[in-house]
């Protein structure tokens, strides 16, 4: 495995090892935890190599606090890595992925307006800029994404189908702790009172699929917010239930579509997402 933060030395990388057709990609933050290695574990399965990115993108961070407080752990991401079976980690810095500034507008419609595009202005721009900047250097076959950020994945699916790039988009199952919670690198900034509360959340989401036979999509919704916001930890930003493709809420469960409950939590300052399908 080696670790490489230049476009060139990359692409040198992959010539040499003689796979420019057949990269698996892993785009993450670093921080990395069990949910960023069992999408490693399967590009591996699926690859003949993989290339692992870490890199904080400034870009796609709407909060300067939130950037600032983003956690780097290149080390121990190093030997989380290192028995995956990755060839190669590449961090590059903001100067190498951004030689001039990006200055491209990306039109997502609908599936920005909502939910995290809703409370995150800019946030699907600086996600589609790295995304499409990183597919161009590593230029890969398949790329993988981890489903608790369900609305990214249905941003970067468009994306790539916008740009025609010749990437496939591999969604990959959410990965829990021991209490439910969803595997997260902002789960690091939880104290344990926090991170314990954080449960609540999750606990929620799978109680409110055991109760959406009884209830309608309203009041599941309503249930939910109190619930969560019920534990003096925790303070539910939205919860939505939308369609899965086009991510709009929806007011009764017709089988047209499949439904998903999609959530924003603050736990103190740190900010939480999870998702159920319903």
């Amino acid at each position: 495995m080696k670790l490489l933060t230049t476009v060139n030395d990359l692409q040198f990388e992959i010539q040499q090892l003689g796979a420019e057709s057949q990269v698996g990609f892993v785009p993450t933050m670093g921080a990395l935890h069990a949910g960023h290695i069992s999408l490693v574990k399967q590009a591996v399965k699926e690859n003949r190599i993989v290339v692992v990115s870490i890199f904080v993108n400034p870009t796609q961070f709407n909060d300067a606090k939130d950037l600032e407080r983003y956690p780097r752990t290149l080390e121990n991401d190093m030997h989380l890595l290192e028995p995956t079976g990755c060839a190669i980690v590449f961090a590059p810095n903001a100067k190498e992925v951004y030689p001039e500034p990006d200055k491209r507008k990306f039109n997502f419609g609908k599936l920005e307006e909502v939910m995290e595009g809703k409370h995150r202005p800019g946030h699907f721009n600086g996600v589609a800029q790295v995304v499409s900047r990183l597919f161009d250097m590593v230029k890969p076959a398949k790329a993988y994404f981890g489903l608790k950020d369900f609305q990214q994945l249905a941003i970067v699916k468009n994306m790539v189908k916008q740009l025609q790039l010749p990437v496939e988009i591999v969604p990959c199952a959410i990965i829990r702790e021991k209490s439910g919670l969803a595997m997260s690198s902002r789960n690091e900034l939880l104290t344990e009172e926090q991170r314990k509360n954080a449960a609540v959340i999750s606990e929620t989401l799978f109680k409110a699929k055991e109760l959406k036979a009884q209830n309608s999509v309203q009041e599941i919704v309503d249930w939910v917010t109190e619930t969560i916001n019920k534990n003096p930890f925790l303070d539910v930003e939205y919860f939505e239930i939308v369609d899965d493709e086009q991510l709009q809420p929806v007011k009764n469960w017709e089988k047209d579509s499949t439904k998903v409950g999609c959530v924003a939590v603050f736990c103190g300052e740190i900010r939480l997402i999870d998702n159920i399908v319903f």
